[in-house]
């Protein structure tokens, strides 16, 4: 570990409902909740406006929308999330080739490798421009931590939180960490903690005062020095600048059990065709293909199958899938659904050979069973099962319009330009027509089949022309111009689900500034 604050951790603040405040004027300053729809949905991230109601990431939805019933609950837009995010990547690999992301909205750097100079005053400036960098660039804010080891930084930003910047300097490491949970230490999670506490040991400094002998005897020797290493403050993990996927994957939670044995099939088609897309977007491909299916008493269990060669090609490890679930038994009743890809390489020709040869066993396969039901006069299950099942944004042309517009969604109207969904129910759309650039808009309400509306692209979040981005954040938005109610109530009809927090449920400030305190600096 490093003395002086040459490691920096960025966390973009509650990403996802910043992201949709900034998108959508009449949400600015009010409580936004992000992520998926129905009744088990979990909350991805929400704004710091719903989290002071106890709303915070991996939470029920149910619960969420108990909590603050009068947030605007919306789908997450992934596609506009990743554009942010490439944004704010490229403009940390400016400060060094050293970048180790760890989700769209979190990396590491590692200033030194930058040619950074070693001091705290070095530091604080980079930390500083990037943060107004990344205002700049997204209209966004993001927290920054500085410190000698990727704990230390990744604690400072939790710390710096909402848009500020905190430096641990050396020498206050274990003043700082000792009246902390041992759940801040990397590694710890509910277990660990669990026997930890059965033992008597609840902070870092009563962690370091156990002694590393009874933290092995506890734990077991990997586990137990490497927990006492951090107590003290000490974390020689590098940043890596690529962390190389295992494997890629498509799952999805259902609403209500499925125990339909030709709606799992088709199911497992749709995922087996997402799962490849993203293995292709990837310019990756793969040799073993898994499925995993969580029952209805959240039992789950995983079948694999290793190919003969890497392959992406989607009837290959559509046709694996299919043999995997067909061993095993879903009629009680399915709550999840996976199917992945491991094993991955790059594309090669050898893979393309392997490719070949895999899709002309499929295809021999696929035609001695069309061959055999002949006789029998119907084929069993669908006749396309890769074009059945598809959620709105997979589907395949000429589907027409999507059946439910989820509040959130972006649409686009003949006449009224763009605007977003807020709710839908008994065969009515209610859209608001804005702009990230603009004032709050007017409210209208259409018929969900009204055929001048139609789902549109995400706009970014800056007007493309380099006009003036999104209000602050922290600003109230100004009433609606038709004095419509809040764009905050009524959002969607029927169930609602969203996503949550990508960090912890408060908003907490840095630490006071004084003698063995980390530097805090804030706007």
């Amino acid at each position: 570990m490093r003395g002086a604050p040459t490691i920096l951790h960025l966390d973009m603040d509650a990403f996802y409902a910043s992201a949709e405040q900034a998108a959508k004027p009449s949400l600015r300053g009010k409580p936004v909740i992000v992520g998926g729809l129905g009744p088990r949905g979990v909350v991805a991230t929400a704004s710091y406006e719903a989290r002071v109601f106890g709303v915070h990431s991996a939470m029920a939805m149910a619960q969420a929308r108990r909590l603050c019933p009068n947030a605007a609950f919306l789908i997450p837009r992934f596609a506009l999330y990743r554009k942010v995010s490439d944004s704010v990547m490229r403009l940390l690999h400016t400060l060094s080739p050293l970048v180790e992301p760890l989700s769209l909205d979190e990396a590491f750097v590692d200033l030194e490798a930058g040619g950074t100079e070693a001091t705290v005053e070095a530091a604080r400036a980079v930390g500083e421009r990037l943060r107004t960098d990344i205002r700049a660039v997204t209209g966004l804010t993001g927290s920054v931590g500085l410190a000698g080891s990727k704990m230390l930084a990744k604690i400072g930003s939790e710390q710096a939180k909402p848009d500020g910047l905190v430096i641990i300097e050396p020498g206050t490491e274990r003043d700082l960490l000792g009246p902390m949970s041992v759940r801040t230490l990397p590694g710890v999670g509910p277990a660990t903690a669990e026997t930890l506490r059965r033992a008597g040991i609840h902070t870092v400094a009563e962690t370091r005062e156990a002694g590393e002998a009874e933290l092995v005897r506890l734990l077991g020797r990997a586990h137990g020095t490497s927990l006492f290493l951090m107590a003290e403050g000490r974390d020689e993990r590098p940043v890596v600048a690529e962390r190389d996927a295992k494997s890629i994957s498509a799952e999805d939670t259902f609403d209500v059990d499925v125990t339909d044995r030709t709606r799992v099939q088709l199911e497992i088609a749709r995922l087996a065709d997402r799962c490849v897309r993203r293995l292709r977007e990837a310019g990756r491909s793969g040799r073993t293909v898994v499925i995993k299916v969580r029952r209805y008493d959240f039992s789950t269990l995983t079948r694999s199958e290793t190919l003969r060669g890497p392959t992406d090609d989607p009837g290959v490890v559509r046709e694996a899938a299919a043999r995997l679930i067909d061993s095993v038994d879903t009629t009680a009743g399915v709550r999840l659904l996976g199917v992945g890809v491991s094993g991955l390489a790059d594309y090669t020709q050898e893979d393309l050979f392997a490719q070949a040869a895999q899709a002309a066993q499929a295809a021999q396969a696929a035609q001695a069973a069309h061959e055999a039901l002949e006789g029998a006069g119907h084929p069993p299950g669908p006749e396309r099962p890769e074009a059945v099942g598809e959620r709105a944004e997979e589907a395949s042309e000429g589907a027409g319009k999507p059946r439910h517009w989820l509040p959130g969604t972006d649409v686009r109207h003949t006449e009224y330009g763009a605007g977003w969904v807020q709710g839908s129910g008994v065969g009515r759309v209610t859209v608001r027509f804005e702009e990230p650039w603009s004032r709050p808009g007017r409210v209208r309400t259409f018929a969900v089949d009204d055929p001048a509306l139609e789902p549109s692209e995400p706009l970014p979040l800056l007007r493309p022309d380099a006009g003036p981005g999104p209000a602050p954040q922290g600003e109230a938005a100004d009433p609606s111009p038709d004095g419509t109610a809040d764009p905050a109530e009524g959002m969607g009809q029927g169930p609602r689900e969203a996503e949550g927090p990508d960090g912890s449920a408060g908003a907490g400030g840095g630490p006071g500034q004084g003698p063995g305190q980390p530097v805090t600096s804030r706007p």
